[in-house]
């Protein structure tokens, strides 16, 4: 479900690049987010009695985090190759990840690092300062957007609560959008970005709810070190973005490093209390069925 997730996200954000002329990184980020909180809202139609008021409150912030992560990001792979914004964004999950279990934890969270290094390559120098400053921004909303996606999706059932956070994700981002978007939007560019918000983030969103429930939190972001090497992928075969030969070590390292968290990192099954186990306690002898219903019959007690 994680891996199906970021194949999703990335190629809905390549697909998404060419828009960006006619649009605006904002207002394609406050379109996808405004049809997802719709088709959620409709789908599952969450009611206010399946929610207690501190899961609300964590659904709505949930969706703020949302919106930060996605319209940072567009703003970085405005400006940044797909693979070295989503490397930069990948430094969230990173975070999380050094926080799980000592156990090989360092060893693949340092091994996803590296690869993060060669992929970005800075080293080169020239990057933009507003793209890298995006995508540390999006890092960030990341790394609370796994924390709290693993609290609200344990604590309500189904994908209730992304049917309220993606909602307020689409009110932050489509507020921000508004001003620019108005004067460019058409019918055209409107039902292309529906299609799009299926893809990213309807699909992808509700797959992590679902990955969160079985992996921890730091296997969940060292696992999402794929990503980067995904999207480098997605650029090159959508976007014609060529990798040189430290970004495809870089690859590599990040590969390995998944493959190693996935291994240690299933979440415990809840423990439920235990039945007391039954002990025979000897008794008097019971009485035969067919005498006891002789005596009924003749109105007297069994022997």
């Amino acid at each position: 479900m994680a891996a199906t997730s970021m194949c999703t996200v990335q190629l809905g954000s390549a697909l998404t690049v060419p828009l960006f002329g006619q649009l605006g990184a904002l207002g394609t980020a406050g379109l996808r987010l405004g049809w997802a909180g719709l088709i959620l809202l409709a789908a599952i139609r969450p009611r206010p009695r399946d929610f207690t008021s501190r899961d609300l409150l964590a659904c709505i912030v949930l969706g703020l985090v949302t919106a930060g992560m996605m319209v940072f990001f567009m703003q970085a792979i405005a400006r940044l190759p797909l693979g070295t914004a989503s490397a930069l964004e990948f430094l969230g999950p990173l975070t999380v990840s050094l926080f799980g279990p000592r156990k090989g934890r360092l060893i693949w969270a340092a091994a996803a690092a590296a690869g993060v290094v060669l992929l970005t390559e800075p080293w080169h120098g020239g990057a933009d300062p507003v793209g890298v400053g995006s995508a540390l921004l999006a890092a960030g909303c990341w790394a609370a957007y796994i924390l709290l996606t693993q609290r609200v999706g344990d604590r309500v059932t189904g994908l209730k609560g992304l049917a309220v956070s993606m909602p307020v994700a689409a009110v932050v981002g489509l507020g921000i959008a508004a001003p620019g978007l108005a004067e460019h939007l058409t019918w055209s560019p409107l039902w292309t970005m529906l299609a799009l918000a299926v893809l990213s983030p309807v699909i992808p969103f509700a797959l992590e709810f679902l990955a969160l429930r079985h992996l921890t939190t730091s296997a969940f972001g060292t696992l999402m070190s794929l990503e980067p090497a995904i999207a480098l992928m997605v650029g090159l075969l959508v976007l014609g973005q060529r990798p040189g030969t430290a970004a495809t070590v870089g690859l590599v390292l990040v590969v390995m490093a998944s493959v190693g968290a996935t291994r240690a990192g299933v979440r415990p099954a809840a423990s439920s209390e235990r039945a007391p186990a039954f002990r025979y306690e000897p008794g008097p002898e019971p009485v035969r069925r067919d005498q006891d219903r002789a005596a009924v019959c003749r109105g007297s007690q069994p022997l």
